[in-house]
């Protein structure tokens, strides 16, 4: 063991709450946190030897791949720290956890009790095995965060073996239909848990992930111990070190549904009033032969401190380098049956992605998710809607959304672009993919000059 602080590196490009509270852990238990940004981070080789910038001896992984559109280059970027530094979270355990089908794969062939699941990358393969889950299942992207990219889909209709540009999958629904829908959420860090929290579905929804608006309950103290020992077992298996691990009970028992290496710490704190970050930080520098009081560690976890740690590099001013689209622009929306290319309005004055009726039909839009309550126009009052998840496809990038379902069969366009989407963009309201290319001049604003009254949400 060595007295001397240790360097943990915190392997993050993005702004989240995980990451303030890993770096603040370390600096409470006198260590030193380095977040590793695209600020300050550089590998260097000079004369055969390897230096990372600025000095680390240790790594925690927090790279999110889930929600990017290329995982592998993150991943190959984990991959050349992970050769120079001891890291906790390695790339290749990281890559078979963040897809849903290699962590169901995994898992199975070490026997641990997963929904029965098909991949298949043929259609008529993947439909011809679909009856064997019933009416009812869950379809989903291999690649997903925060519960977007899974449906409950209706099995008597067909469905695609992609979303989008993402592998979908089948699989059995586990649902014990006489009490409310939870699952189980339990964070183990090392091979110790750390916490666990049931999870509840929000009215409306079959989903529980806190970021959809799940409620969420202590489930630390009177976890069924074959659920505890089931998903310190997975943990170990998928070869991570510290991870959120998703169960669901049936009527024969517990099942794994996901290993999630990047899972959030607000929902279990909030249930549980313990924070892993303490844990994580205690890992990361005993792996780097560092010492910790372990009375420090459990004092800490009763905190979730999140706020800008001092070790935060300091982010360089740029220009915006937002994409532009059009008033009118041609998109492609997906569906659960299917994909069509189709032209869509741009209106900076709606908050929310809208659809035509039947074009949700012929897609496979759904199931309906919940109701959202709209205006239109001058109308003091407002309607139902339902809502469905779609993906849309705007030039190379892909947009999963929560869209309103409305009858458009009187206006021109089926598609509305809400703030959900155009939040990425900036917006050229003079240029549309329907007009004569001479007439536009390529003029951009940041806003529409008219925003469209016809859908905003309250």
């Amino acid at each position: 063991m060595t007295r001397d602080p240790v360097r943990v590196g915190v392997l993050s490009l993005h702004n989240s709450k995980e990451t303030k509270a890993i770096c603040n852990a370390v600096d409470d238990l006198g260590h030193q946190p380095v977040w590793l940004r695209e600020e300050n981070t550089a590998v260097s080789v000079d004369d055969g030897e390897v230096d990372i910038e600025p000095a680390v001896d240790v790594i925690a992984n927090r790279l999110l791949l889930s929600n990017t559109d290329q995982p592998a280059e993150l991943l190959g970027l984990a991959a050349t720290f992970e050769r120079i530094r001891p890291m906790l979270n390695e790339p290749d355990t990281v890559l078979a956890s963040i897809h849903k089908f290699a962590t169901a794969a995994t898992l199975a062939d070490w026997n641990i009790r997963v929904p029965d699941a098909l991949l298949a990358l043929s259609n008529d393969r993947l439909n011809e095995g679909r009856e064997r889950f019933g009416d009812v299942g869950v379809y989903k992207t291999a690649i997903g965060t925060h519960g977007g990219g899974t449906w409950k889909v209706d099995l008597t209709e067909p469905v695609n073996p992609k979303v989008g540009n993402r592998q979908a999958f089948l699989q059995r629904l586990i649902d014990r239909d006489d009490e409310e829908h939870r699952d189980l959420r339990v964070y183990i860090v090392g091979d110790e848990i750390v916490g666990s929290m049931y999870r509840y579905a929000p009215e409306g929804d079959w989903r529980t992930n806190v970021a959809l608006g799940g409620a969420v309950e202590d489930a630390t103290d009177d976890m069924p111990d074959e659920a505890a020992e089931t998903a310190l077992y997975a943990a170990e298996v998928m070869g991570l070190d510290y991870a959120g691990v998703d169960l669901v009970e049936g009527y024969d028992g517990w099942y794994v549904l996901e290993v999630n290496p990047t899972a959030g710490f607000k929902g279990l704190f909030a249930a549980t009033g313990r924070s892993p970050a303490p844990y994580i930080a205690k890992l990361a520098i005993e792996t780097a032969g560092g010492e910790v009081d372990d009375e420090t560690v459990e004092q800490l976890t009763a905190t979730l401190d999140d706020s800008r740690p001092d070790c935060a590099p300091t982010p360089k001013p740029r220009p915006a380098e937002q994409p532009v689209i059009g008033y009118i622009e041609e998109i492609v929306v997906t569906g659960t049956s299917g994909s069509t290319p189709s032209l869509a309005k741009s209106d900076t004055g709606a908050t929310r992605t809208s659809i035509d009726t039947k074009l949700a039909a012929e897609i496979g839009a759904g199931p309906i998710k919940s109701m959202t309550r709209v205006k239109s126009g001058s109308m003091k009052g407002g309607k139902a809607r339902p809502v469905v998840d779609l993906v849309i496809g705007v030039g190379g990038n892909q947009h999963t959304v929560t869209a309103s379902v409305e009858d458009r069969g009187h206006m021109e366009y089926p598609i509305l672009l809400g703030r959900d989407i155009l939040e990425n963009y900036r917006v050229d309201v003079r240029k549309r993919v329907d007009a004569d290319p001479d007439e536009q001049t390529g003029e951009v604003l940041e806003e529409e000059e008219e925003a469209e009254a016809e859908t905003q949400e309250q």
